[in-house]
């Protein structure tokens, strides 16, 4: 077998099912194999960006890795922001990418590459020789699912037409669901929750599978706290009583005074940073517990009372068994005042509406569409001023249909997020809510991917024609605005030049028309949601 050849198989016999990526000289003898040899789905990006951050969406709907092959030089380079923000996001992601021979000392396209993916934080492993292709790329593989974070496997072009005798090397990891069964640390989580008055179970993405939700509700109830959330686990609770909603800098009013009145957070696979704890505030003058699965992801941002490792199902179910053996009382903090207040609560109560007869107000449109796309969609928010709005407008059925694009801060990797994520969950439409700086710097090349591969896209684009953040800088010191202002083209056309479907909403007349798009429609739809950029959220309240 070709080298080429064995690491398509390599990829196969180890579960890739879907590549994303962009060909060129180092990479597509590998795809054509993987493509018509292995029967590998392959998504061809239009930027080595857009492939790899497609593998990052996929990676985090899917809860696998997440795979993407680029070409070497320009390939690798175009690929540097995805991996940063893979790093950040601690997501697993393989990216396979061609090397210029070592003997080609005068190719225009050859660069360091080691030094610029370990610059990302990612990490590299070199394929060292046809002989020890499948241990490479074995450990690339095992090495992203172990230290969640991109691996980048470097693959010499020299290599591609040689001989080598396959022999496969599966990446077999065990079940990790580790259980501290008695320690000081967990009697002194037991301890602090028996003595808690006014506690509250929080969420984080860490701990949002089924079986984990479970527990967290059962140890909730059993200790009559309040349910609640970080953003990335967002609406984990929806449905249950007592549920707070996301714990944090967006936390609702009810939420807010709950949590300021509460003297415990019993927190599970959430890294407490900044956000969630509002800078500190929410978690000032409380006892906290904090449970994780790996001992890097506990006391990062704070150092808690107790800090426990281990999985959190078995965790909440070891704390409500010793409560019941110490037949400690629940602690009396749900109330039906309480029940009631969160049961009234409607984000739409706080929209004083703020539209024109030319601009419409962005709260109104986003609690519109949360009511008519349909409930099972898949929610991707890229970055921008817009982005309060969708976070706490738009619901989903769990935390794996959330997609957060901004671990690294980057405006325009939305697109290429929802594009992955479609990949793991085929069949569900897709939300992205995207904001027109991001659509025009990341995401328009990559409209006409979703189109090419016939995703169930439906976008959302918050124009208020500006860079949002920085208009309001320079508004705020009393400046001239104008360099962050844009006369972008009319983004309805220009989606449909592109092969998709576009509509425009200027009003509120002009919504029951994106309705009926929305409802018809055949292809990736574009809605181009016309603001006001004076009167933001960030602005009106």
């Amino acid at each position: 077998m070709k080298v080429y050849a064995a690491i398509a198989k390599a990829l196969k016999d180890n579960g890739v099912t879907t590549m994303f990526g962009v060909i060129g000289d180092g990479n597509l003898y590998m795809v054509d194999s993987y493509v018509r040899e292995q029967g590998g789905t392959y998504v061809a990006a239009a930027n080595e960006a857009g492939a790899t951050v497609m593998a990052l969406g996929y990676a985090v709907a899917s809860d696998e890795v997440g795979v993407a092959s680029v070409t070497h030089g320009p390939g690798v380079t175009n690929s540097l922001t995805g991996l940063v923000e893979g790093v950040k996001g601690r997501v697993p992601m393989l990216l396979v990418c061609g090397d210029t021979a070592v003997a080609d000392r005068d190719s225009p396209q050859t660069v360091s590459q080691r030094d610029l993916i370990v610059a990302t934080g990612a990490g590299f492993e070199q394929l060292r020789s046809p002989r020890t292709l499948s241990q490479d790329l074995a450990n690339a593989l095992r090495r992203a699912m172990v230290e969640r974070r991109p691996i980048a496997l470097n693959m010499p072009v020299e290599f591609q037409w040689l001989d080598v005798d396959y022999e496969p090397i599966l990446v077999r990891l065990p079940e990790r669901r580790a259980l501290t069964p008695e320690s000081t640390d967990l009697d002194n989580a037991v301890g602090i929750i028996a003595a808690a008055k006014r506690p509250i179970v929080l969420a984080g993405r860490g701990a949002a599978s089924p079986a984990a939700r479970a527990a967290l509700v059962r140890l909730a109830a059993r200790t009559d706290a309040l349910l609640a959330t970080t953003l990335k686990a967002k609406d984990l609770f929806a449905g249950e009583d007592f549920n707070l909603g996301v714990f944090g800098t967006l936390s609702t009013p009810v939420a807010v005074d709950a949590i300021m009145e509460s003297d415990c957070v019993i927190a599970f696979g959430a890294s407490l940073n900044q956000f969630t704890s509002s800078n500190g505030t929410f978690l000032k003058g409380k006892r906290v517990v904090q449970c994780n699965a790996e001992l890097d992801d506990v006391a990062r941002n704070l150092s808690p009372d107790a800090s426990l490792i281990g999985d959190a199902a078995l965790m909440a179910d070891t704390m409500v068994h010793w409560l019941d053996e110490a037949e400690i009382a629940a602690s009396g903090f749900r109330n039906d005042d309480l029940r009631r207040r969160l049961a009234d609560y409607s984000p739409a109560a706080e929209i004083n509406d703020r539209s024109t007869e030319t601009t419409i107000d962005v709260r109104t449109a986003i609690a519109y569409f949360d009511k008519i796309v349909p409930a099972e969609r898949i929610l991707v928010t890229d970055a921008g001023r817009f982005v309060s709005a969708p976070w706490k407008m738009i619901g989903v059925t769990d935390p794996t249909a959330f997609l957060f694009t901004i671990n690294f801060g980057c405006v325009g990797l939305g697109m290429a997020y929802a594009i992955g994520a479609s990949y793991a969950h085929p069949g569900r439409p897709v939300l992205l809510v995207i904001g027109d700086g991001g659509l025009m710097l990341g995401g328009l090349a990559e409209f006409n991917t979703a189109v090419r591969h016939n995703v169930d896209l439906i976008v959302l684009v918050c124009n208020d024609g500006s860079y949002g953040a920085e208009y309001v800088q320079w508004k705020d010191k009393g400046m001239d605005p104008s360099l962050s202002l844009f006369d972008w083209p009319e983004f309805a056309p220009v989606a449909d030049s592109l092969g998709g479907r576009g509509v425009a909403v200027s009003t509120v007349r002009d919504l029951e028309a994106a309705a009926k798009a929305i409802a018809t429609r055949d292809r990736p739809l574009l809605v181009d949601i016309k603001l006001d950029p004076d009167n933001m959220p960030d602005r009106t309240g």
